[in-house]
């Protein structure tokens, strides 16, 4: 039998103690002739033959609306809503919140309970009102701020997100400086784009002050130098991933070349990498070392540095890029067979996934700081493996 019939049985339960208490000391012929009775019954026949809409209709009729059936009315408004049945989840807390016997916590919970159902139906600027009206009554706070924190990011504003999650973390004590530091960073992304470099600048030292490991925000810093031209201090931005989580290193090793090229350091970018390969054993650090030792000394010291490597750390990636140098090497004598394994690796990368969610294995190939499936800051990463870093 469905869950639903287990979670119905307490509203039975609780139908068949009012009718008792209704009753009285009536003889047995007036209570079993009682309509209500009557309609008690019909609910518990509904129920046991597996017809639970008809059942939670029968009981809601029966059920009036008083101090003593306020939580049975919850629990009912709470069912359809997780049925998907969000009309009717809504008219029955809102029939709630209209009844003056009902106390100040129960008014409350039903408050929030109606605006779950709004964020339900997305109808976010109604939750919104509810919740922030449950966080003024002081009752339930957690439950509302923690739906005031989810709002505000879907309507991105960023500043309420920010109080929302500090509030939060005052009364919870769970830490929310992680989170914190991505909404400045998506403020960060905003004022790069409408050319407002000074406040991208004082956005990102808010968001390293609330949480110094945040590598988003120090890739931010390093591009927005970068772009600019101050190509020490984009290094210095790019440098600090190694410390803040070296999963992410992949993704500054690129700008960080460019950097030191602009710089005239090539030397001191060999070096850099030779020193973080005990860290990271990923294949971008071993591609971007092998095109280094190709540039400087010559095609056939990057095959035989690329070649050396694999032996070690087999990579799809490292492979087809050896290909690609030993075509680049000598198309001439490569033969046919190289050619058709080049295209052959290139369509098997073409569709590979690049960066998977920790949390909930949501995978693409591109990063996104807010995972789309389950909505996690900072948990999508590189992928490891053969077929991966």
């Amino acid at each position: 039998m469905e869950p639903l019939f287990w979670l119905l049985l307490p509203v039975a339960a609780l139908s068949g103690w009012l009718i008792a208490r209704q009753s009285g000391p009536r003889s047995r012929r007036a209570t079993a002739e009682d309509p209500l009775r009557g309609q008690y019954f019909q609910g518990l026949n509904y129920l046991l033959n597996e017809q639970p809409d008809k059942a939670i209709e029968v009981f809601t009729r029966m059920v009036e609306v008083d101090s003593d059936t306020a939580e049975t009315h919850l629990a009912l408004g709470n069912l359809f809503r997780r049925r998907g049945e969000v009309e009717r989840a809504i008219r029955i807390h809102q029939n709630l919140i209209a009844r003056p016997s009902l106390s100040r916590d129960q008014r409350t919970y039903a408050l929030l309970a109606l605006g779950e159902d709004y964020l339900r139906a997305g109808l976010l600027d109604r939750a919104e009102n509810l919740f922030e009206e449950v966080v003024e009554l002081n009752v339930h706070v957690e439950l509302a701020l923690g739906h005031l924190l989810d709002i505000y990011q879907q309507e991105k504003e960023w500043d309420r997100a920010i109080q929302a999650a500090s509030r939060l973390e005052g009364r919870t004590g769970r830490p929310m400086a992680p989170m914190i530091a991505q909404f400045y960073c998506e403020q960060v992304e905003h004022a790069i784009k409408t050319g407002e470099p000074n406040q991208a600048r004082n956005l990102l030292k808010r968001a390293l002050t609330a949480d110094p490991d945040c590598v988003r925000a120090s890739i931010l810093q390093g591009r927005l130098e970068q772009g600019v031209g101050n190509y020490k201090q984009a290094l210095r931005a790019y440098q600090r991933v190694r410390y803040q989580d070296v999963e992410y290193l992949p993704e500054v090793l690129g700008p960080m070349g460019e950097c030191y090229a602009a710089l005239g350091r090539q030397e001191d970018f060999v070096s850099y990498l030779q020193s973080v390969q005990h860290e990271y054993d990923g294949v971008s650090l071993i591609l971007m070392l092998a095109e280094q030792v190709r540039q400087r000394e010559g095609d056939a010291a990057g095959i035989r540095y690329l070649t050396e490597q694999l032996s070690r750390r087999p990579s799809v990636r490292g492979l087809n890029r050896l290909i690609e140098l030993n075509l680049s090497a000598d198309p001439d004598a490569s033969g046919h067979e190289l050619h058709v394994l080049a295209g052959l690796f290139s369509e098997l990368l073409r569709d590979k996934p690049v960066y998977r969610c920790g949390r909930c294995g949501f995978t693409g190939r591109t990063l996104h700081w807010h995972c789309p499936s389950c909505r996690n800051w900072a948990s999508v990463k590189p992928i490891h493996g053969v077929e991966g870093e």
